[in-house]
Order: structure tokens, then sequence, then C-alpha cells
């Protein structure tokens, strides 16, 4: 009888000693709920939460088009996507703050912020906004022209 009350605290000490390290365990992660809200941005614009480029690198929208043909056929989501993609036409939305200051490689920018420009079809670092809007970060030197219209364009 003394031997099994002897294995029975034996096993509760182990239950015990699992439990306090799950304890401990759980003090190591943050809640989901104090990750998913940053309540402090909720005040911001759009732009201001935008990721700022560092160094050499620009901020760019792909061009989406009007969404409509030219026959008037309003054009689903997944074309519209596709066509962003493979878009040859964004807008400069920011710019890194060592962007074209390299006067051996540049004479003058090639392009500023609030003009449209001519890139590389896959050009850049593609990612998504929380609100589904496609945003590229490229290299100062992926810059292939500068155009007034983006409609002027039509990607191949």
């Amino acid at each position: 009888m003394k031997k099994e009350i002897s294995m029975n605290s034996d096993v509760e000490k182990k239950v015990e000693e699992k439990e306090e390290e799950t304890i401990n365990l759980d003090k190591a992660f943050v809640e989901e709920d104090d990750r998913v809200l940053d309540p402090s941005l909720l005040d911001k614009s759009i732009l201001e939460r935008m990721p700022q480029p560092t160094g050499w690198r620009m901020l760019v929208l792909p061009y989406k088009g009007k969404g409509v043909s030219e026959g008037g056929i309003q054009l689903v989501k997944e074309t519209i996507d596709r066509e962003t993609l493979a878009t040859v036409v964004a807008y400069v939305v920011a710019m890194g703050p060592d962007c074209y200051k390299d006067t051996k490689r540049f004479a003058k920018p090639w392009c500023e912020q609030g003009q449209w420009i001519l890139i590389g079809r896959y050009a850049g670092s593609r990612f998504r906004l929380a609100d589904e809007s496609e945003v590229r970060i490229l290299n100062d030197d992926e810059v292939i022209a500068t155009i007034l219209n983006p409609d002027d364009i039509v990607s191949v």
C-alpha cells in the first residue's frame, strides 16, 4: 500500500511539473488578439500606412486599367488581376531617400514621385495590401521610361 501511495505522489509531481512547463510556455506567446490590430494605425491615411521604400528603391502601384472593355463589357476581377500582374505601367507613389543620388550612374533623376512610368513586365517585389491592392517595390534603375497617360500603352 505504501508503494502505491509513493507511486501516486510521483505521478502527481510529474503532472504538476508538466503543468508548470505549459504555463511558462504560454507566457512566451502573445495573444492572437493582441497582434491582429494596431489601433494606432487607424487614424492614418492609406498612403501613410503603405510601406516606405528604403535606399534606392521606390514604391509603385501597377496600372489596373479601366475595368471595362472598349465595347463596354465589365471585366471580371480575375482578368483585371492578370493584367495587373503583367502590366508594364506603374504610378510612382514614394521614393527612397537614395533614389537617383548616385551621380556616377544618374546625371538626373529618371522619374519623380507622382509620375507614370514604364517598367519591366515582372519587375520589382510584388505584394498585396490589406485592401487587396497590389504594390511593388523596385530599384531606381528599373525604370524604362516616363509617360503622360497610362492608357497610351497597350501591353502585349
